[in-house]
């Protein structure tokens, strides 16, 4: 935890200076297929653990309704944070073990043509990777979140947003700040040309 050596300013300039580190073509990557999911009509899901699961918890809510213009008539994407699901995610852990918990979901929800995002600090969680082994296996396309050294999710996924920094909530925040730009660049292209109509139509 660098916060524990650093004080205030030089912590935001570390913070700073990692996210102009980060490869950006991923991100860009990731956009055009959650674009792509939307046209089809395919499913994302999102999965994580700890910190990483209430950030998959609020990138679905966040693309869920934050890429809209009109709530009443338009298409939707369709996303499911598999972090939520609290009794599933019990019955699992209690009768067969913690590293199902995602992949059994996603034998249930998944189809190919999918989108999984896969959110791992480490990128060596087991529920993460069994999870992205089945979705690769079974026509899904993977894209994992990583800080650290990716682990084996950098390697395993499709594509890799990585965040190469041995701090947990450096990365995870950096997460959080992709995921922003990744849901307004979403109501760009979704709800864009609803919005521009719009404000021609008024003016």
């Amino acid at each position: 935890m660098l916060g524990v050596h650093l004080g205030l300013v030089p912590y935001l300039q570390r913070v700073c200076q990692e996210l102009g580190r980060l490869e950006p073509q991923p991100v860009y990557d990731l956009c055009d297929h959650l674009e792509r999911a939307y046209q089809s009509r395919a499913m994302i899901f999102v999965i994580g653990n700890g910190g990483s699961g209430a950030n998959a918890s609020h990138l679905c809510e966040d693309l869920n309704k934050c890429t809209l213009k009109d709530f009443e008539n338009q298409s939707r994407l369709r996303v499911l944070s598999l972090t939520d699901n609290t009794p599933g995610i019990t019955a699992w852990a209690n009768d067969e073990g913690y590293d199902r918990i995602f992949v059994e979901q996603l034998k249930t929800y998944a189809s190919p043509g999918d989108v999984l995002i896969a959110i791992s600090g480490s990128g060596n969680s087991p529920n993460i990777l069994k999870a992205v082994e089945w979705a690769n296996a079974n026509g899904l396309t993977t894209f994992g979140m990583t800080g650290f050294s990716g682990g084996k999710l950098k390697t395993m996924a499709h594509k890799t947003i990585h965040v190469a920094i041995d701090d947990m909530g450096i990365a995870e925040s950096i997460h959080q700040v992709v995921f922003h730009w990744v849901v307004d660049d979403m109501y760009r292209r979704i709800s864009g040309p609803i919005a521009q109509a719009s404000a021609n139509s008024t003016d």
